[in-house]
C-alpha cells in the first residue's frame, strides 16, 4: 500500500460562520490519483482551497496531515514549500510579472536554491512543447490576454515545472474544447510518471478522466463524501449522473 501523503480527518470548514464541508475524511497515498466529483455547489473547490490553506476558508473542526505532520494551521506559502500545489479554476491575471519569472520565483521559493538558467529554459521549452504552447507566452505577463485554454495550459506548465509532491487540479477541464482537454491530459499524464507524487483531480465532468489513470473516485454532495470507489465509479456517474447519489 502506498504511504499516505495527505490525510484529512473529519474536516468541517466554510466561509465566515457557514460550513460548506461537513465532516470530510480522506487519505491519498504517494503515487495515487484520486478524483473528487459532485454537482455544482457540493464543496469540491472548497476542499481544494482548504487543503491548500486559503485563509478565506475557516476550519470549524478536524485536522489535516501532510507526510505524517499536522499542517492544519499552516499558511498556504508554507504548504507550497512542503510541495503542495493548487491549480486554480479561474487563474488570476498578474500584470507586470511574466510567466517564466513567476515559475522561476516559485521554484526558488520551493527549493531555497539558486536556479541554473540554461537548465531552466531547456526544461521550460520542453514542457511548453508538450503542451503545444507557443514559447512567446513565457515572456508574456502571467495570464494577461491568455485565452481560457492557454490559462489552463499555463497552470499545467507550472505543475510540470514545479513537480510538487501533491497537486490539486480544480476544474482544469472547465471551458476547454476537445483538443485542449487532450493536451492538458497529456501534461497530467506526464506528471503521473512522478512515482512519489499524488493528484487530487476536482471535476464535475468525466471527459478529462478518459485518458488518465485513476486509482480512487469520491463523490461529494452537500459537503459530505457520500460514496468512494475505484475508477469504475466514474462509469457509474456517466450512467446514472449525480441524481442517484443525492
Amino acid at each position: 500500500m502506498a504511504d499516505k501523503l495527505i490525510t484529512i480527518e473529519n474536516v468541517s470548514a466554510g466561509i465566515e460562520d457557514e460550513d460548506i464541508l461537513r465532516g470530510v475524511s480522506l487519505s491519498i497515498g504517494e503515487g495515487e490519483t484520486h478524483v473528487l466529483m459532485g454537482p455544482n455547489g457540493a464543496g469540491k473547490s472548497t476542499l481544494g482551497n482548504v487543503l491548500m490553506g486559503n485563509p478565506v476558508y475557516k476550519l470549524s473542526g478536524g485536522k489535516i496531515f501532510f507526510d505524517g505532520e499536522e499542517i492544519t494551521g499552516e499558511s498556504a506559502d508554507k504548504r507550497a514549500r512542503r510541495g503542495m500545489f493548487l491549480s486554480f479554476q479561474n487563474p488570476l491575471e498578474v500584470p507586470g510579472l511574466s510567466l517564466d519569472e513567476f515559475i522561476r520565483n516559485a521554484i526558488r521559493q520551493k527549493t531555497g536554491k539558486p536556479i541554473k538558467i540554461f537548465q531552466f529554459k531547456k526544461q521550460l521549452a520542453e514542457a511548453m512543447a508538450l503542451l503545444n504552447m507557443d514559447e512567446s507566452y513565457a515572456q508574456r505577463d502571467l495570464n494577461v490576454g491568455f485565452s481560457g485554454g492557454e490559462k489552463k495550459k499555463a497552470e499545467i506548465l507550472q505543475l510540470l515545472m514545479l513537480q510538487p509532491r501533491f497537486a490539486i487540479l480544480d476544474e482544469t477541464d472547465s471551458g476547454l474544447d476537445v483538443d485542449a482537454v487532450r493536451t492538458v491530459s497529456q501534461g497530467i499524464r506526464e506528471y503521473q510518471k512522478k512515482e512519489d507524487g499524488a493528484l487530487l483531480i476536482i471535476t464535475h465532468s468525466t471527459k478529462i478522466l478518459e485518458a488518465l489513470k485513476v486509482d480512487h473516485t469520491h463523490i461529494i454532495v452537500k459537503g459530505q463524501i457520500v460514496k468512494s470507489g475505484g475508477p469504475e465509479l466514474v462509469e457509474e456517474i456517466n450512467e446514472k449522473g449525480f441524481e442517484a447519489f443525492l
